[in-house]
């Protein structure tokens, strides 16, 4: 991954420097071109004012080949100046005439363009390939001419083997500027390659060891760039859950095996005493196994429950209900069960919302109640009623008896799985899961329950739930 990484941002430093480089290095030739026309029209017409009397005839003692030779002497640049008919009269680089070893006399140059063009008083410039020379050349050509006259012109030409040789140097430092930026693009790309892929190595390698059942790995979440440390804070949020799950399960596993033994056993041994039994002990056993066949069957209901109320936590808040109707919906459902152990069952209704699934709150609801009617006394009341949470933004349903209690030590246990303050087999439940499914309902609705003192005895069971704002 560094290798791609490091070559992507290689490849863009490139493509940028190349969008600068290229242009800019263009630019400059055309600008030191720019320049040097400027310099050979300046240097023509100060030497086209030079020799203008002597071509005219007013002049005649001017030596011109002098002028010419000096020029090309001091500057490099070869001057060619030539009459009204486009002879040549001076030229500072003259060609050599094989046969004799001489320079080449009697020329006429009115046929070149840029002569002929300066002859009718136009002022040409411009590039040109020299079969002479085999090089290039930049050439500026002015009359001499006053106003009602054309007296020759001046031609000034120059090498483009100097003008490239500035050029090539220039485009070598742009050449040398871009290699010393791919280097220090390509060490900073290895550096932040580095930083980014060490902590997607370390969450790789964190997944793999929890894939091994190393439910303790975590990644690193404080190094590398944001996004890589909110994936390594999710996965490491993730990776607790799962710890919590699975430890979970396990516990659940072991504790509903031991749960499991005991009714199992001694069904088996209520069985076995019914082999070959007869009169009134036989229908007692028989009796006694039927009971322990409904314990068991109610542990097993529990344990389905509470395993699905695992599987429901973490799902997404609920919409808000009116508890009022979930209230006496379930006195509905209990009264006769109350009436039957003379016990007052009521509810106060009122307007108040929470955020609760209707099955999970009712099935907590049922839970308290039947709990509530094994430890009421005849006589007593049990009040379900709501109000707002003391803490912001919650509301509380209340499940409120009159028996004999629960010590501080004895709540803080009460939704511990297979938990029971005695051991006095429970007609309405007694599984000791009831408390831990309600505790699993509640929270997968984004709230939790709570066992109270009832003032004056007795014991307040709460649900503290989500308010609907």
């Amino acid at each position: 991954m560094i290798r791609r990484l490091v070559t992507t941002y290689l490849a863009l430093t490139l493509v940028v420097l190349a969008a600068l480089e290229i242009p800019l290095a263009l630019t400059y030739r055309d600008r030191q071109l720019d320049q040097l026309e400027a310099g050979l029209q300046r240097d023509a017409f100060i030497i086209a004012g030079r020799v203008e009397d002597s071509l005219n005839g007013t002049d005649p003692n001017t030596n011109l080949q002098a002028l010419a030779t000096n020029y090309q002497g001091r500057y490099a640049g070869r001057v060619v100046i030539v009459d009204r008919n486009g002879d040549v009269v001076a030229d500072s680089s003259p060609p050599i005439d094989p046969a004799t070893g001489l320079p080449e006399t009697n020329r006429n140059f009115a046929e070149r363009p840029e002569i002929a063009g300066a002859l009718g008083k136009d002022v040409m410039s411009g590039t040109r390939d020299s079969v002479t020379l085999g090089t290039g050349l930049v050439y500026v050509a002015v009359p001499v001419a006053s106003v009602e006259d054309t007296y020759g012109a001046v031609r000034v030409s120059f090498s483009t083997d100097q003008l490239d040789a500035r050029v090539h140097r220039y485009w070598t430092l742009l050449a040398a500027a871009a290699v010393v930026t791919l280097a220090a693009a390509g060490g900073l790309g290895i550096l932040l390659a580095r930083w980014v892929t060490k902590p997607i190595a370390d969450l790789r390698d964190a997944a793999i060891r929890i894939g091994d059942g190393e439910l303790g790995a975590r990644a690193d979440q404080d190094d590398g760039p944001p996004e890589v440390r909110e994936l390594a804070e999710a996965f490491n949020t993730t990776a607790i859950r799962l710890e919590q799950l699975v430890t979970a399960q396990e516990q659940f596993v072991a504790d509903a095996s031991h749960q499991l033994r005991t009714p199992l056993t001694a069904l088996r041994l209520r069985l076995e005493m019914l082999e070959g039994e007869e009169g009134p002990g036989a229908a007692e056993d028989l009796d006694a196994a039927r009971n322990e066949v409904l314990r068991l069957s109610r542990l097993v209901d529990g344990l389905l429950a509470l395993a699905r109320a695992e599987r429901a936590t973490g799902a997404a808040a609920p919409p808000p209900i009116r508890l009022a109707e979930v209230l006496d919906d379930r006195r509905a459902a209990w009264l006769p069960v109350a009436d039957e152990r003379d016990v007052t069952l009521v509810a106060d209704l009122d307007g108040i919302e929470g955020r609760a699934t209707p099955d999970h709150i009712g099935q907590a609801l049922d839970n308290f109640v039947a709990n509530a009617l094994e430890v009421a006394p005849a006589g007593s009341e049990i009040r379900l009623w709501t109000t707002h949470g003391a803490e912001p933004g919650t509301v509380e349903v209340h499940v409120t008896d009159h028996g004999p209690g629960l010590t501080e030590e004895q709540r803080a246990h009460a939704f511990d799985r297979f938990w029971r303050a005695t051991t006095t087999r429970s007609e309405l439940g007694g599984s000791g899961l009831g408390l831990a499914i309600v505790q699993k309902l509640v929270t997968a609705d984004g709230g939790h329950a709570e066992l109270r003192e009832t003032p004056g005895g007795g014991l307040d069971a709460v649900l503290v739930l989500q308010s609907r704002s």
